[in-house]
């Protein structure tokens, strides 16, 4: 029964650590690049984002070895900004974009860093656990038509709702 119970709650507070079919991480990441500040471009509808533009993410080392994660949105229904902070930490080896990030106590999602600008670090697609989870992050608040196209074309390819992306507005 202790063993049952063990495994249940492995389960439960392990969160969604898997990835999407055909996803693979990005080797030879570098964290210390990756900090700093980046722009959501585009992204798949959840709750937690719904409404939102202007969606920044900023990362920072954090004491234990970790990595601070301060998410940030413009609620355009209320007009006000809203903030979410969480921590993250590497599933597997430090050189590989896969990371769980929790908001939620000890309840942890994936984080999969899936193509990566590693000459400039200026953009990453990152996936969650499934293929509901999507998102196209940039340095910059915008980016070459080239690049959509490209990120468009590629979640479709491994399962994403292509269609259903949401071009997020960096600007009012």
């Amino acid at each position: 029964m202790r063993k049952l119970l063990a495994l249940l709650a492995s389960l439960t507070l392990g969160g969604c650590l898997g990835m999407p079919k055909n996803v693979s991480p990005v080797k030879g990441f570098e964290l210390d690049r990756y900090l700093g500040k980046w722009y959501e471009i585009a992204r798949l509808d959840h709750s937690f984002e719904r409404g939102m533009e202007q969606v920044t993410a900023e990362y920072s080392l954090r004491k234990d070895g970790g990595v601070a994660v301060r998410n940030r949105g413009f609620l355009t229904a209320k007009q006000e900004w809203k903030e979410a902070d969480g921590k993250a930490f590497f599933v597997e080896e430090p050189d590989t974009g896969y990371l769980k990030v929790s908001f939620f106590g000890p309840f942890y999602g994936s984080y999969v860093i899936f193509e990566l600008d590693k000459e400039n670090y200026q953009y990453a697609f990152v996936s969650g656990p499934d293929t509901s989870y999507l998102w196209l992050l940039s340095r910059q608040p915008t980016v070459a038509p080239e690049l959509l196209t490209r990120f468009a074309a590629r979640a479709a390819q491994l399962g994403f709702a292509a269609d259903k992306l949401i071009y997020v507005r960096q600007t009012l």
